[in-house]
């Protein structure tokens, strides 16, 4: 398997954990957010490698909004 595909299938992997903490196990917040910033990082860093910027610039939104509710949960 070449780095593109293991990045976007961490990346996958990873967003589907957040979706399953945030929909069945909302007791194990901020998990979730985690995850979803775990998957926004792998698939990050494949925007990069590809150059694919609209997804460059939606990573890093996601990023950021995953960073803010990480300092939010924690204080």
């Amino acid at each position: 398997m070449k780095t593109n595909e293991i990045l976007q299938w961490c990346g996958t992997a990873c967003f589907m954990a957040m979706y399953v903490l945030m929909s069945f196990f909302p007791e194990l917040h901020p998990w979730n957010i985690v995850a979803g910033l775990a998957g926004g990082s792998f698939y990050m860093a494949w925007s990069f490698r590809v150059r694919n910027k609209p997804q460059i610039i939606t990573n890093g939104v996601g990023i950021f909004v995953c960073v803010c509710g990480l300092i939010k949960a924690f204080g």
